[in-house]
């Protein structure tokens, strides 16, 4: 029924959409030129190890979980989620000083779980302002737009880190003021031209409950499909390891020359861009929930792929095609699916904690990585780490069987 719904309503795509867009499109150009270089700025230019780089790494996958419930709990009760997300990117923006003077681990470290912080802050209100501004017959399509847009930027990010490296050898410092100035201009775009709609847009929600605003409750965790989410992606999580290990594997079986390193993060986000809408328009039509498990079926074949003895440009090629797939087939559709599994009125404060289990997990499988690749090697690692997330998927499969939308909504569609 959700299929032939669908359908019948055209697509119309939201200015506000395309506005939180172009905001993630150019913060992305500034985390995404960092996050380009970072492996190689923390193994090589300050010569730390594989275990203190998983570390880093897991910081970057995970710290943005220390608050992402808290905002988009705020969010719902303020009703003014475009503020949430304003002091999110903002907090990132000023991280992005530190990097022009950190030198040593701690620093990275610190400055690295800043910008996470931020990003914790920012995503589940942004992603409930494309929730409420999208057509419902259109949740995974809308989501799949802005993705697009935001990976634009993250394409563009690694882009210009690496004809900064080209020009610059070891011209880290430059790209850390590129990716300062592009940050401004993020938080500039979003204070100025994106309009609050939240607070009009949940009427009767908690939003307006003034006696309760701070009377938090996981109530929306009781909610039996929300609950098999969070689970399935936790379990999907800790079989998730960072970008820059897949990277840094590649290039130690295929030893290529450290200018080229920034366009390996180019190629999965490319293929992102490209996939993005696609994979929004097929998740409508077909279920968000085969999508999101093809996804990481996707990712276990770049671990095999990454983890093969052979090695050379198509197999590098095919291990960022399908990392990009994976992307494409997650990101905005778990965001959707979380929104449509969520009881009404606390649409932000349950995106976020789908993000949140994702985050944690995430954290704790690049620090995991790091030191499996200190003790048995890149190879080993990569294809233990493969069977994990084997058993993990097909366990999802069993899980996720049945979950149906938990909020009353104009048009129904399965999960």
């Amino acid at each position: 029924m959700g299929t032939a719904l669908s359908s019948e309503v055209p697509f119309r795509l939201s200015p506000v959409i395309l506005w939180l867009g172009i905001v993630s499109m150019v913060t992305d150009v500034s985390s995404e030129s960092v996050s380009a270089i970072l492996p190689l700025y923390v193994t090589g230019f300050l010569g730390l190890s594989t275990i203190a780089f998983g570390v880093i790494d897991g910081i970057n996958q995970g710290a943005s979980a220390i608050v992402r419930i808290a905002a988009g709990w705020a969010a719902d009760r303020t009703g003014h989620p475009k503020r949430i997300a304003l002091a999110g990117y903002g907090l990132s923006m000023l991280a992005r000083i530190g990097f022009l003077f950190a030198g040593g681990f701690w620093a990275i470290a610190a400055i690295v779980t800043a910008d996470r912080i931020g990003k914790g802050i920012r995503t589940a209100p942004r992603d409930a302002l494309i929730s409420v501004s999208a057509q419902p017959q259109h949740l995974a399509r809308s989501f799949g737009v802005h993705r697009m847009l935001d990976n634009i930027g993250a394409a563009a990010g690694p882009l210009i880190a690496f004809f900064v490296l080209l020009m610059i050898p070891n011209g880290f410092s430059t790209v850390f003021v590129v990716s300062l100035a592009f940050a401004v201009i993020g938080v500039a775009v979003l204070g100025l031209v994106v309009p609050d709609i939240q607070a009009k847009a949940l009427k009767g929600s908690g939003a307006r409950e003034g006696h309760r605003l701070f009377a938090f409750s996981w109530s929306h965790l009781k909610e039996p499909c929300l609950g098999k989410l969070l689970i399935a992606a936790g379990l999907l999580g800790l079989a998730t390891i960072g970008d820059g290990f897949i990277y840094l594997v590649l290039q130690d079986r295929d030893s290529f020359a450290v200018q080229w390193f920034p366009l390996l993060f180019v190629g999965t986000n490319v293929v992102f861009l490209a996939l993005a809408i696609p994979m929004g328009r097929l998740a409508d039509r077909v279920g968000k929930i085969p999508v999101f498990v093809a996804g990481h079926v996707a990712l276990l074949a770049t671990y095999l792929l990454a983890a093969a003895p052979f090695g050379g440009l198509w197999a590098t090629v095919g291990c960022l095609v399908l990392l990009g797939a994976f992307y494409a087939g997650t990101d905005g559709v778990l965001a959707a699916l979380a929104s449509q599994l969520t009881p009404s009125g606390k649409l932000a404060t349950g995106i976020a904690s789908a993000q949140t289990v994702v985050a944690l997990t995430r954290m704790l499988a690049s620090a995991g990585f790091g030191v499996l690749w200190y003790a048995v090697g890149a190879s080993t690692a990569m294809l233990l780490a493969g069977a994990l997330l084997a058993g993990a998927v097909l366990a999802v499969v069993f899980i996720l069987r049945g979950a149906k939308r938990a909020v009353p909504a104009d048009v129904s569609d399965d999960a």
